[in-house]
Formats: structure tokens, sequence, C-alpha cells
């Protein structure tokens, strides 16, 4: 027990030393997507609809049951910003239509004899019409570009989004959709790899893990202990 617990006594020390430290100030457990917890979408810059697309983005993230949305700025560990509006449009088309025919139909003969007679039959038939259409169609393009930073101001997250209008939502429901959609795919790939096994040997910071140590740590006592005494 004498001879292992020198060895076990490093394995400790090191292990402590591998450990991250913890940081202090605001938003310090608040590294990475995965992390945020309660989300708070501030004011964004952009035309007059930007408003109303900021209450539609508050509304489709609180259906993804993935954060807790606050209208208080300090209790939350994340803060949504960026840019949007809603522009509305007139979509201009013109088409021309047009068909057009001619038939011309002719008969000539001459002699040099008394009996004969220069005689002509001629004929023709045109057609011809014409259309054309002028349409014009009010339509709306939103658009929203967002990301999301921790209190330090390191951004966790951002995404781009536009839409021209859906089936049955408004350009500024989709965008706000879509931007919802966009971060639960990415919160579940983040989830996704963070359940993954670390790697054997170095861990996020090209350092071998505590478990690397560990490891080189038991197989030395195992050589230890097959030594003859």
């Amino acid at each position: 027990m004498t001879r292992l617990a020198v060895p076990l006594a490093l394995l400790a020390c090191a292990l402590f030393a591998q450990q991250p430290k913890p940081e202090t100030g605001a938003g310090a457990s608040t590294e990475s997507l995965l992390d945020v917890k309660r989300i708070y979408v501030g004011q964004l810059t952009g035309g007059a609809q930007a408003t109303a697309l900021r209450e539609l983005i508050i509304a489709s993230l609180d259906s993804t049951k993935l954060f807790i949305l606050t209208d208080k700025e300090d209790r939350a560990d994340a803060i949504l910003k960026g840019a949007a509006d809603d522009k509305t449009f007139t979509d201009t088309h013109d088409t021309y239509e047009g068909t057009s025919g001619h038939d011309t139909l002719g008969k000539s003969s001459s002699g040099t004899s008394v009996a004969a007679r220069a005689s002509g039959l001629y004929g023709g038939n045109s057609l011809s019409e014409n259309e054309s259409h002028h349409s014009r169609e009010r339509k709306h393009e939103a658009y929203a570009s967002v990301r999301l930073c921790n209190k330090n101001g390191d951004v966790l997250w951002s995404t781009t989004q536009e839409s021209l209008g859906a089936k049955f939502r408004s350009a500024s429901a989709d965008v706000a959709a879509k931007i919802a959609r966009q971060i639960a795919l990415d919160y579940d790939k983040a989830r996704r790899s963070d359940e993954a096994p670390a790697s054997p040997h170095l861990n996020r910071n090209n350092s071998p893990s505590p478990w690397t140590i560990a490891y080189s740590f038991l197989r030395a006592l195992r050589r230890i202990s097959k030594r003859p005494s």
C-alpha cells in the first residue's frame, strides 16, 4: 500500500490540475448554445415592422420549449439581437400574345397569237390578332439577421432568414418560424455532439484529458505491481 501511495497522490494532483477553473463575472457559465436556459429578445433594428417581427420571433422561440423567454434582460443568460424588416412591393407582369396569317393565290397566262388572250386570277387572305396583358400583384418580403450572445458579448449562435411568405403564413411569420426551426436543429446537433464519446487522447483544448492521464498512471501502477520484489 505504501508503494502505491505516491503514484495515487500524483494521480490526484494531476486530475485536480486538469480541472477547468471556474470563471467569474456575468455570463461566465454560458459558453455554448447548450448552456442557454433563459433568453431575452432585444429590440431589432430595421424598419417599422421590426417590432412586430420581434413579437413573432418571441412566440416562435417559445414554441420550441427549449428555452424560457423573459422580458427582463437582467434575468437572461443570453440575448437575441439583430436586424429585421418586412417590406411591401408591387410585382408587375406584362405579357403579349399575337397571331397572324397571310394567304395569296395568283394565276396568269399570255400568248402571241390573236386567239390567245392574256388572263390572270389573284386572291389574298390575311388574319391578325394581338392581345396584351398587364397585371400588378402586391407582395411582402421579410428578413431577419439575428445572433444570440451571452452577457460578455460572445456570439453563441446566429442565423439569417428571409421569406416571401408561405402557403398559410405571412412573410414575417414564416421568417420567425424559420429562426425557431434553425435554432432547434442546431441545439439538437450540439446536444448529440456533446453526448458523443470524447477523444481518448486529447480534449477540446488539444491537451491531454484527465482520463488519458489517469489511464497512463494506471498502466504505470500495473507495471510496478508486476515487478519482482
